[in-house]
């Protein structure tokens, strides 16, 4: 082949019409690929969860409509067997407020800088698509305030679930009682609950708790008057301690008494009740399904299900009372419940 100099002038201008064709192609769509990527970075950034604030108010709204119209006492602001006390200081009776989602997401988001997003993929997926997880939730299964998805779902749970904490508790029964006897003899000497107890509104009956940790914060004055219960307490390995799904307190229940069913804030947790004086007559039925305690044993629930409680014996029988303590879901993972520890400490 002979090579002249116009031949290879119209080789080269070929040459660069290619290239040239070629960058502007490359160019057009590394252009395209950089704005989504943008657009891309910029929703994540901003975006908060699924569902708007007026959204979410309909949803909690209409979960709750349901147990609104069931007949229960008539005490303004009660509702499931207790009064939503409107206090700035209870996270469970205003979190309903339409800012819920927004708050927490940007403490997940304050979270992951802070820490790490590793291991967050569950909490990510349920404070993004919280709305639309409590509107889906089926009416025997509706936490108010938080849904971790993709948790095993079940009324009950077995010992073995939490086997070192029960054990723990079930060896403890002695000293728990004893430390219940001493705090309950204030009620023989007044008609109205002695300093330290609290009174639940119940459609029928009476139901006093005395608590030691009241949504994740300590109350002083009554882990005084029961030291060792407190201890039992620091002893447990997936006691919830450090946020506001994380209650202790003694549980009676008089004769007569009935708790109005209800759903709890979360599916996170498994509530234990310790039997400590359990006469006949009374019951728990979690998500349909009956179950009765026995004194010196551990019961435990997941309180997110629709679940009541009933003492239907005689004034000689006594009260029914219980210890109840809400430990992990066996199946939160660590790096969820440090997140999940920050994401709802008290007062956050």
């Amino acid at each position: 082949m002979e090579w002249s100099l116009d031949s290879l002038r119209d080789l080269v201008a070929g040459g660069i019409h290619a290239v040239r064709d070629c960058e502007a192609s490359a160019l057009a769509t590394v252009a395209c690929l950089m704005l989504l990527f943008i657009w891309y970075c910029y929703r994540v950034g901003q975006e908060q969860p699924t569902a708007s604030p007026r959204s979410y108010r309909a949803v909690v709204g209409a979960s709750m409509a349901s147990i609104l119209q069931r007949p229960h006492n008539n005490v303004e602001g009660s509702q499931n067997g207790y009064a939503y006390c409107q206090s700035l200081e209870c996270f469970r009776c205003t979190s309903h407020g339409e800012g819920l989602n927004q708050r927490l997401y940007l403490n997940l988001q304050d979270y992951a800088k802070r820490y790490t997003w590793s291991g967050m993929g569950r909490v990510y997926k349920g404070v993004r698509e919280q709305g639309r997880y409590l509107a889906n939730r089926p009416s025997i299964q509706k936490p108010e305030v938080f849904f971790l998805p993709d948790l095993p779902t079940a009324p009950y749970f077995s010992r073995e679930a939490q086997k070192h904490d029960v054990e723990l508790l079930e060896r403890s029964f002695p000293t728990l009682l004893a430390e219940f006897e001493a705090i309950y003899q204030a009620f023989s000497n007044c008609s109205l609950p002695p300093q330290g107890w609290k009174a639940n509104n119940t459609p029928h009956g009476d139901w006093y708790t005395f608590y030691l940790v009241n949504q994740g914060v300590s109350v002083p004055m009554n882990c005084r008057r029961c030291p060792r219960t407190y201890r039992i307490l620091g002893s447990l390995r997936t006691f919830i301690g450090n946020n506001v799904f994380g209650n202790a307190c003694f549980s009676v229940l008089t004769p007569g008494t009935l708790i109005t069913e209800h759903y709890g804030p979360t599916n996170v947790r498994i509530r234990c009740h310790l039997g400590l004086r359990i006469p006949a007559g009374c019951e728990l039925v979690v998500g349909g399904e009956p179950q009765c305690w026995a004194e010196g044993s551990c019961l435990l629930f997941d309180d997110s299900f629709l679940h009541t409680a009933f003492h239907e014996g005689s004034a000689e029988d006594g009260p029914r009372v219980v210890f109840m303590v809400d430990l992990w879901h066996p199946n939160v993972a660590a790096a969820e419940r440090q997140a999940l520890d920050y994401i709802f400490s008290p007062g956050r």
